[in-house]
Formats: structure tokens, C-alpha cells, sequence
């Protein structure tokens, strides 16, 4: 979750007006960003959490007048390589001159000392994170077509954007990125293991074998998905947001990975991320795979394979928190589902790797 423009439903929201928030002291928070800014601050500082829990939080501040979103790691001890606030603020600093919508980017702090974690501060944008297909369907079949047709398009923009250009060569290791992720998810599988699934084994054993050869490098946004995009009022883009897990390599993972979200939807386990692409005018899967190979010249022949690497990555995912919610490391609700869903996934992958485009 990212610098939304409305509150994430599943986190406790405090009104805007607290000066009091968890995280984030606005006395020493206010001294960085006078320094880091002066004279953007003309009143009182107010916060409110907008998103949070084991990913970054995310506050939106204002003096009354102008409001800024700042993004810290969870609360809690946390490794600094999965949540560092110094790559999300450089991958959304060096595409803001270029035709990917992203926020303006104003300070980065990477002193501790000032509220106790590394932090960035970036433009609020205003839109919304469309995520469910209640929240489209009031506008309709006709708007809700163009909204997923300009993610698709957004998609393709970010993917076209060269990333020595902007400074970003060195941001991943592009060269045997498929090999990496394919190892990185079966490690992390192993490390999970708590029970046998079906289709596991075989599954891997199919992307192993089965490596294409990489297409030009690009900037990855990682978890690409209409709900990490806010949309305006005009139906526009108005900002790609949720960095957090940007790299540069191979495009297509993101292509995937965005049908997989919507395949989950379809999915009759009872647990989805986002339901978003049901919504009646959504495009379809084979409607987004030729709208980005249109846009973006990719070839997507091998695209069984990406979506058979996608699927198995969510499977991992989802059976690592379900590894925590049996081992009673989970707080909250809702975990007791998650575990339904790694084997419709697995067996979805592999029907996913006979596809082809």
C-alpha cells in the first residue's frame, strides 16, 4: 500500500487533526522538512495513517493548507532490504520527468534519529485506488473499460522507459533475473514448509526447465495492479504509487503478475487481493495482453512461462502466511483462508504454462 488519497479499509485510520501518530513525531519531523524545504510549512502539523502494517506506512500530513504523504518502514524491527525508503524515493525521483505518472518527490531522510526510521516525503495526489468491482460498477461499463485499458497503457509507458536514461542502471541486475526469481521463490518455499502441495514440485520443475531468453531490461514495478494507481476524477492516472518493490529486469513479470491478481479474483477460494476486475467493462485478460503487446512491441510468446512464474510466486507468498497464521505468528483476522488458496494456484499455473500469446 502506498500515498493513497483515501484510507486502506483494513487499517485504522486516525482523523485528520491528530498530532499525535504512531511512528512519526511531528516536532522532529517538522524540524527535517523546514530545513529540507523552506518555507513549505505555514501552520500547525496534523497526520493521519492512511496505510500501514507489514508493509510501509504511509501518513498524510498538512499544516491546513498544503498535505504531503511521508513513507516509513512498518513499525518494529524489519529488514532494512525490504523496506528501504532510499530506492522507492530514487526510482520515483529519476521516472517523475518522464512520461510515467508518479508524485513529485520532496525530501529524503535517511538519519534514524529524527523519528526513528528512514523516511521520504512525496506530493499528495489526488485519486483513487480502485480495488474493488463495487467501487466501479456505479460508473459504469463504458468508464470502467477505459480505466483498465489506461492501466494497461500506464503498464506500457513505465516499460518503454530506458533505465540508463534516468539513472537507474544499476537499480537491479538484470542479467539472470529469471534464474534469481526462480530460485528466490523455491528457497522460499522451502523455508515455509509446513505441509505438502499438490502441484508444488512440478510446478517449479516446469519454470526451471523452462527459461526464456530475457528481453530487454526495464524498470519492474513488482506489484502492478489497478489498486497501486490512483485515478482521477477524469478517469486519468494519476500516479503509479507502491514502489516498494521496483527493481529493474525483466517486464514481463509485471504483465503476469497483474493476471494472475485478476485470475485470483476469478478464483472460487473465497480470498482475493482485489476483486476490481470483475467489475462489468473490465478488459479481459486477452483484451490487456494484446492492448500492452500493441503498446509496448513486446513479444509475449513465451508468456506461459511468466504466468506460470507469477502464479507460483503468489502460491509462495500466500503459504508463507499461512506457515505464520498456523504457527500463531499472525495478528488479526482473515488468515484463516489464505491457506485454501496455494493449491488452486499452483494447479492454475500449470495450466498457465501451456498458454501461449
Amino acid at each position: 500500500m502506498s500515498g493513497r488519497g483515501e484510507a486502506d479499509s483494513r487499517i485504522p485510520a486516525g482523523a485528520m487533526g491528530d498530532t499525535h501518530v504512531p511512528g512519526l513525531d511531528l516536532t522532529r519531523f517538522r524540524a527535517f522538512f523546514e530545513d529540507a524545504c523552506p518555507g513549505g510549512v505555514n501552520g500547525a502539523l496534523r497526520a493521519r495513517v492512511i496505510a500501514g502494517g507489514k508493509s510501509n506506512l504511509t501518513y498524510e500530513v498538512t499544516d491546513g493548507q498544503a498535505s504531503w504523504i511521508v513513507r516509513r518502514p512498518p513499525l518494529g524491527h524489519v529488514l532494512a532490504t525490504a523496506h528501504d525508503m532510499s530506492r522507492e524515493h530514487r526510482v520515483i525521483t529519476a521516472l517523475h520527468p518522464t512520461d510515467v505518472p508518479v508524485p513529485a518527490t520532496y525530501a529524503l531522510c535517511t538519519d534514524t534519529d529524527v523519528i526513528g526510521a528512514p523516511f521520504y516525503v512525496m506530493e499528495r495526489v489526488e485519486g483513487t485506488p480502485y480495488r474493488l468491482a463495487s467501487q466501479l460498477e456505479p460508473l459504469g461499463s463504458e468508464r470502467t473499460g477505459a480505466i483498465s485499458a489506461r492501466m494497461v497503457d500506464t503498464l506500457a509507458i513505465l516499460h518503454q522507459v530506458d533505465p540508463a536514461a534516468v539513472a537507474l542502471s544499476d537499480f537491479g541486475r538484470p542479467q539472470g533475473f529469471l534464474a534469481r526469481q526462480v530460485r528466490r521463490w523455491k528457497k522460499q518455499l522451502d523455508a515455509s514448509h509446513s505441509r505438502d502441495l499438490v502441484g508444488a514440485d512440478e510446478l517449479h520443475h516446469l519454470i526451471e526447465a523452462n527459461l526464456p531468453v530475457e528481453g530487454a531490461p526495464a524498470v519492474v514495478h513488482g506489484d502492478f495492479r489497478l489498486d497501486n494507481l490512483m485515478v482521477d476524477d477524469d478517469d486519468q492516472v494519476a500516479a503509479v504509487i507502491d514502489w516498494e518493490m521496483a527493481t529493474v529486469g525483466d517486464p514481463l513479470t509485471d504483465l503476469a503478475l497483474l493476471l494472475v491478481y485478476q485470475r485470483m479474483a476469478r478464483l472460487d477460494t473465497g480470498y482475493a487481493v482485489a476483486d476490481a476486475s470483475t467489475a462489468p467493462g473490465f478488459l479481459t485478460d486477452v483484451e490487456i495482453l494484446n492492448r500492452y503487446a500493441d503498446r509496448s512491441g513486446r513479444d509475449l510468446s513465451e508468456m506461459g512461462f511468466y504466468l506460470g512464474l507469477a502464479h507460483y510466486k503468489l502460491a509462495v507468498i500466500l503459504e508463507g502466511i499461512h506457515y505464520r497464521y498456523a504457527h500463531g505468528q499472525t495478528v488479526g483476522g482473515g488468515f484463516d483462508t489464505v491457506g485454501a488458496i496455494v493449491e488452486p494456484l499452483l494447479a492454475a499455473g500449470l495450466t498457465s504454462m501451456k498458454e501461449n500469446h
